[in-house]
């Protein structure tokens, strides 16, 4: 969809799903999309462990995707959940990655409030009424079924490409 639209996104990967699947980041990387470290399992308190925990999770990321694509510049760190603390974002800083949030979200990962046309409407309300220039939209690829979150984006790519220039995070 986003090749169709001629848009460039930003992938935040989890490790586990790289090591599953290289070929898709791979895909990623030669669509000319942008990389982000999303941790090894999304553990949602990352940011409270330790600084060698913290370091050894990011660092092991890092190395999965570089087995997928050696060269792929890995920018950005994305903490699940939004999770931020001092020591991560230092710890990111310190392995060459800016720690990056969003100021939209549509709630696509909350399956267990929205499914169906319920969540497809409900991502695409919530998409149309926050997004403004320079937002973040976070939205998912994984965890589930995201069929809602595909179809909202159906409608959603042409609106946000007429409005806006889309863009992913530079590398």
């Amino acid at each position: 969809m986003l090749k169709a639209q001629g848009i460039k996104a930003t992938f935040c990967l989890i490790g586990v799903n790289v090591q599953e699947y290289p070929q898709y980041v791979q895909q990623i990387v030669a669509d000319g999309h942008t990389l982000c470290n999303h941790t090894w399992k999304h553990d949602e308190s990352l940011g409270k462990k330790s600084a060698d925990t913290i370091r050894n999770d990011l660092q092991r990321t890092n190395d999965e995707i570089h087995k997928a694509v050696p060269n792929a510049p890995i920018k950005y760190f994305r903490h699940p959940g939004g999770n931020f603390t001092p020591l991560a974002v230092q710890i990111a800083s310190q392995l060459g990655m800016t720690s990056i949030g969003w100021n939209v979200d549509p709630s696509d990962w909350n399956t267990k409030k929205w499914s169906g046309q319920s969540m497809t409407n409900h991502i695409i309300s919530n998409v149309r009424n926050n997004t403004r220039p320079g937002s973040i939209v976070l939205s998912h690829d994984g965890g589930g079924d995201r069929s809602a979150t595909m179809a909202a984006y159906k409608t959603l790519l042409p609106e946000l490409k007429a409005k806006f220039t889309l863009i992913a995070l530079p590398v």
